[in-house]
């Protein structure tokens, strides 16, 4: 029987399963007077859009780390690290506690007490996500290319395709919003939890002296769909990530590392950007026009050549006039595996705001993550997008970073132990 208090007085006992549409209907139906527009039917909720703050994932024991394959929760935290500390010892130290951490966090508990003792040290929990649950919290952790140099003893462990990215056209990037040795992708149902993983994280790298900050993102409203999921929307307003990788045949050949030692396979290459989107340059352009520029219906999400989000463009169909429909510096066209070798991505994409910048306009985009198995495949795609993608005149790429993903250790292991054996 559960106990009135100050939290829950009426005593019934709380569902943790909450839907966000049966929030937004209900909201809807308290209003006064005729809506402008009409709703979609209410009926029951999509899967995505039930949210069990209960929910967990497991750190240990699986092939690949959390967070990549895992259906992206509604919030992200992205942090990248600089190392301060020259010994390999202290930046083994840092995987392990970082792992046993995570391990914790994951499971919805803390990392320590919450009060810490004189001369404790780092094993102290912050405190904030008390009783907020796990919220299918994942952390992913990513080696960057500094980690494997000769300045840690690590040159001869360097993942074979690890490297910088290569200068890309349309890039603007600013520095401190680039690179970074170490990175943190914590993504959960609850912004809190994900941004409690990372303070805590980030105080433990600090504590040690082996690693500060470097540059940060706060996402929300997933902007990539999983397995199962519906298509979410960016904040251009159209629908992201349709053709996503999503099915196991496309995550083998194209996002799990094969080759190379053992402790390499079934990790992957991260890619971030920061992407900020001139929204108010947007905002006064025709529907039409950013049908143009995407290559898709606003509302439908269906290519200009089809009538269903899920309908395979047809880059060869022309007007009457023989202009494409799909116009030659449409997204989708430039985006899209047909006419890039066949290659794809594996997308990952929050929504991002940082207010108002100096001019007085929104300060907001898109936290682009991507997952692959050769950093060239992301190369090539956006050197395509970059050099005549008819959104470059409303983004803007601004922070840019790369980092190998070790595959998920295995319990009683850490995250890369097998570089100091």
């Amino acid at each position: 029987m559960t106990e009135k208090n100050e939290k829950n007085p009426s005593g019934k006992t709380p569902n943790p399963q909450v839907s966000r549409r049966n929030l937004l209907v209900g909201a809807a139906a308290g209003t006064i007077g005729a809506a402008p527009f009409a709703a979609a039917p209410a009926g029951a909720a999509a899967a995505e859009d039930v949210v069990d703050l209960t929910r967990e994932h497991a750190f240990y024991g699986a092939a690949e780390q959390a967070g990549i394959r895992t259906p992206p929760q509604r919030y992200a935290v992205y942090m990248t690290f600089d190392l301060t500390s020259p010994r390999a010892a202290d930046l083994q130290v840092l995987l392990a506690r970082w792992s046993g951490a995570i391990a914790q966090l994951m499971k919805g508990q803390t990392i320590g007490p919450v009060e810490p003792m004189r001369n404790s040290g780092v094993g102290f929990d912050t405190g904030e996500a008390l009783d907020l649950g796990p919220a299918s919290l994942t952390v992913t952790v990513g080696l960057g290319p500094r980690v494997f140099t000769d300045a840690y003893g690590l040159a001869q462990r360097k993942p074979a395709l690890l490297r910088e990215l290569m200068a890309l056209p349309s890039d603007t990037l600013k520095p401190e919003l680039s690179g970074g040795d170490l990175s943190l992708q914590a993504c959960a149902d609850d912004p809190q939890v994900a941004y409690h993983a990372i303070r805590d994280l980030a105080r433990i790298a600090k504590d040690t002296g082996t690693a500060a900050t470097r540059w940060t993102v706060m996402g929300f409203g997933r902007a990539s769909a999983g397995k199962g999921q519906s298509t979410p929307r960016n904040l251009l307003g159209f629908k992201d990530g349709t053709r996503n990788i999503k099915d196991d045949a496309d995550f083998e050949q194209f996002v799990w590392t094969k080759a190379g030692p053992q402790w390499e396979r079934h990790g992957t290459y991260q890619v971030a950007r920061k992407i900020q989107m001139h929204i108010e340059n947007w905002d006064t352009d025709r529907v039409s026009d950013q049908n143009n520029v995407l290559g898709r219906h606003k509302i439908s999400g269906a290519p200009l050549t089809g009538s269903d989000e899920f309908d395979t463009p047809d880059f060869g169909k022309k007007q009457a006039d023989g202009t494409l429909i799909i116009p030659a510096t449409a997204h989708i066209r430039l985006a899209a595996h047909e006419n890039n070798g066949g290659i794809k991505i594996l997308r990952r994409s929050y929504n991002y705001t940082d207010g108002i910048n100096q001019f007085g306009l929104l300060d907001a985009g898109l936290l682009f993550i991507a997952y692959m198995n050769d950093p060239a495949h992301f190369e090539a795609i956006q050197t395509r997008l970059g050099a005549s993608d008819g959104l470059n005149e409303y983004i803007s790429h601004i922070g840019s970073a790369i980092f190998f993903v070790p595959p998920a250790p295995q319990n009683g292991s850490y995250i890369g132990e097998a570089l100091f054996a």
